[in-house]
């Protein structure tokens, strides 16, 4: 081979080499397995992990997002829908955008969960519905969109009795638009979700939810945008006219539902709009199936929350993995994992594209984290329901409805199982790791009498105090057994990392920031800070220095310390 063709090769192969040292995506890859395939850092050397630099934003707040590294920048989103970014070897600001809202109060907080990057723009969805691109080198606004509009709706609870409940709550609370997942940037193309859509009261007390029958909410929508002018070339609305289905009466895994389905089919007529309020939002990054032009993302509970007699039938496409052709929007295939959601049940959790064995035969699979304790593995050519991991958390009285009086505990409950937080898969040693809550719920069932005359049933959910976290390792070479688990005395929700050098990464609760060994689960090394480690970490190399970065801001719903804090660690010099 000539000088001169090795350096055309070398060339060509530089995005490649580029790509696989910084982390280029929100999941690192178009399949979003959060696996690394640096290995500077391994079982023996992280025992030297020590503190490379840190930036504080200024922002103290819900802190969720991954941070994307190209070359050597770090490009970051802050609470609000801020961005910055940091060189990515010591972490000094080069540029800020300040995120200005166009609403007073979004609807479902400040949290944002990443930006996307391609080709000298930085994109990041907003809290108040918007896609925005920005210069890569300025952070100058090249364009801004609006993705949805919807100023909410809310309940108001004045004509209740004085002893009911409801009226007791200070805060009804209010649906509406924003965006908190990464977008994801493909094929000259950017996808992006709304969440917000999935109508149900929040009285500001923790996880509390109270769901109310009625006409609420939008359908949750997929948006697919130019990347270079921001021109809509495509919607996807998750709910649509014949959403009541089959009227299914269990799951895709055979688990039965308590669903008086005759009583279902006799009220459909009367609400045959009910999809237009049906909620399904999106709350993480979709990913790519390149070869099958593939975008696939899970959808949100159906709207109202938990609220059912509005709502009657299978409430199609909430609740789901959905699979849609990436250059037409047109639906390929849906599998919902919960019809008829009444518990919010949410597919929250980022999927992950893999393949497994299924009777000798190797398959392009998806796996998705649920909110009901069990990873569940779909074919991804079709949906196909595949198989199902042993439980990674405690369950108990699953899928039982609401009850009057002092209600049921309901383990996983509204929290999960597997929250938001994106999972991560090793393919060599073909292990899923999963960071989980144990939040048991009791859902409650109210009726009360209006001075109308007219009865509103509804239901709301209570927290029971028991609260713990689990760090799982699932071999999907083995349909699905775990193969080891770690329990934290704090709910996990924030995500996990995987490296070739067998290393895991995640917040383990009460501060810490931990690196365990991919094949035991053995704990190698930590570092505890005064904020929630509750982001994703990443990794990357520059220089030839491999460094791991998190997010350190906590995270309010779960009660987790707030802070303001980005964290980088690297072997010292």
């Amino acid at each position: 081979m000539t000088r001169s063709l090795r350096s055309l090769l070398l060339l060509a192969l530089l995005p490649a080499v580029l790509a696989a040292q910084g982390w280029p995506l929100h999941g690192h890859d178009l399949g979003g397995q959060r696996f690394s395939p640096l290995r500077q850092l391994d079982t023996v050397t992280v025992s030297r992990l020590a503190p490379a630099w840190r930036y504080h934003s200024g922002i103290s707040a819900t802190f969720q997002a991954t941070p994307i590294v190209v070359d050597t920048v770090m490009y970051l989103s802050l609470p609000g829908s801020s961005v910055v970014a940091l060189d990515a070897r010591d972490g000094h600001e080069r540029w800020r955008y300040a995120h200005q809202s166009r609403t007073a109060k979004p609807c479902c907080g400040p949290a944002n969960r990443g930006v996307a990057v391609a080709r000298g723009l930085v994109y990041v969805g907003t809290v108040d519905g918007r896609l925005v691109a920005l210069d890569a080198r300025s952070g100058a606004v090249r364009w801004d969109v609006t993705v949805a509009e919807y100023q909410g709706s809310s309940e108001t609870t004045r004509q209740l009795r004085a002893d009911d409940p409801l009226s007791t709550v200070g805060a009804t609370g209010q649906t509406g638009v924003g965006i908190g997942a990464a977008p994801l940037v493909y094929d000259n193309t950017v996808f992006v979700g709304i969440a917000g859509v999935g109508y149900g009261l929040h009285p500001d007390q923790g996880l509390a939810v109270v769901g109310l029958a009625g006409q609420y909410g939008r359908p949750g929508l997929m948006a697919a945008f130019d990347a270079r002018t921001g021109r809509v070339k495509w919607r996807f609305d998750v709910t649509a006219p014949g959403w009541e289905g089959a009227f299914r009466a269990t799951t895709p895994d055979g688990v039965p539902l308590p669903r008086s389905l005759g009583a279902e089919r006799a009220a459909l007529a009367a609400h045959a709009e009910a999809w237009r309020y049906g909620g399904g939002s999106i709350y993480s990054t979709p990913v790519v199936d390149a070869a099958r032009h593939l975008l696939i993302f899970g959808t949100g509970n159906p709207s109202p929350q938990m609220a059912d007699a509005s709502r009657p039938g299978d409430n199609r496409h909430t609740s789901s993995v959905v699979a849609l052709d990436t250059r037409t929007g047109k639906l390929v295939w849906a599998t919902q994992l919960v019809p008829h959601d009444r518990w919010g049940y949410d597919v929250a959790s980022a999927p992950v594209l893999l393949d497994v064995t299924v009777d000798g035969r190797r398959v392009p699979a998806v796996a998705h984290a649920a909110k009901t304790g069990w990873v569940y593995v779909l074919d991804r050519r079709d949906g196909r329901f595949l198989f199902k991991s042993a439980p990674f958390v405690p369950q108990r009285n699953l899928f039982t409805p609401p009850g009057p009086g002092e209600g049921v505990v309901v383990a996983p409950g509204i929290a999960g199982g597997a929250n938001w937080s994106p999972s991560a898969y090793d393919p060599t040693r073909h292990l899923f790791y999963v960071a989980a809550l144990h939040l048991p719920t009791r859902y409650i069932a109210h009726e009360v009498r209006r001075p109308d005359g007219t009865v509103l049933q509804y239901a709301s959910t209570q927290q029971t105090g028991e609260a713990s976290g689990t760090l799982t390792a699932l071999d999907l070479g083995a349909g699905g057994a775990v193969r080891w688990q770690v329990t934290t005395a704090e709910p996990l929700v924030g995500g996990v990392l995987a490296t070739a050098g067998g290393l895991v990464f995640s917040g383990l609760g009460q501060g810490r920031f931990a690196a365990l060994a991919a094949s035991t689960g053995a704990e190698l090394w930590s570092w505890t800070g005064s904020a929630g480690v509750n982001a994703p970490p990443i990794t990357y190399q520059v220089g030839g220095r491999q460094y791991v970065a998190v997010a350190i801001g906590g995270n309010a719903l779960f009660g987790f310390p707030q802070g303001d804090l980005v964290m980088a660690f690297a072997l010292p010099q």
